[in-house]
């Protein structure tokens, strides 16, 4: 059985990610600032990687439905704008940045991440089965290659390079994912 407040619990530590980054992050200021005692936070996640790897996975901030347009074309689009709003707009965009600096500084997080992302892409395999059922998509596509190239090509230009990701952009990098860049 989770704690009552888990949901706030798992927002708050989100929240502070972004506000201090990792290293800053503890489960004292989740406690403080979420109103439950430390030792019932202890109770439930024995670590701050621990605390943090659920909040990824299972906080609302970073939730995003999976589309469902009818063409995989539409499904990915719609992917990949969830994507570009996730890390462009605050509060999730600090949390985004906030957890990739941490999984690389930090080995025990890389762990935490990493499930995030296959929890994700666990979530979008239904884009990929009804693109096979429609015809679409080959059934050996690798799904984690095209969102790879799709949420790849968001990430680099939203957060390393810090360009606009306009929607001519996103309808360019899907397109370039299903179909090349061939004549």
């Amino acid at each position: 059985m989770a704690p009552r407040k888990q949901q706030h619990i798992l927002d708050t530590t989100l929240a502070l990610l972004a506000e201090r980054g990792y290293d800053r992050l503890t489960i004292e200021s989740v406690a403080e600032r979420s109103g439950v005692n430390k030792t019932t936070l202890y109770r439930w996640w024995p670590s701050k990687p621990a605390l943090l790897a659920d909040a990824l996975i299972q906080a609302r901030a970073l939730d995003f439905g999976v589309p469902d347009t009818g063409s995989l074309e539409g499904d990915l689009l719609g992917l990949a704008e969830a994507i570009a709003a996730l890390l462009t707009t605050p509060p999730t965009a600090g949390i985004a940045v906030a957890a990739l600096a941490a999984s690389a500084q930090h080995p025990e997080l890389a762990t935490s991440v990493r499930a995030f992302f296959a929890d994700r892409i666990a979530r979008e395999r239904p884009v990929f089965d009804r693109a096979v059922a429609r015809g679409e998509l080959r059934p050996d596509a690798d799904p984690m290659t095209i969102v790879d190239l799709v949420a790849g090509a968001v990430w680099l230009r939203a957060v390393f390079r810090g360009q606009p990701v306009d929607e001519a952009f996103l309808r360019d990098v899907v397109r370039l994912a299903l179909h090349g860049s061939a004549l």
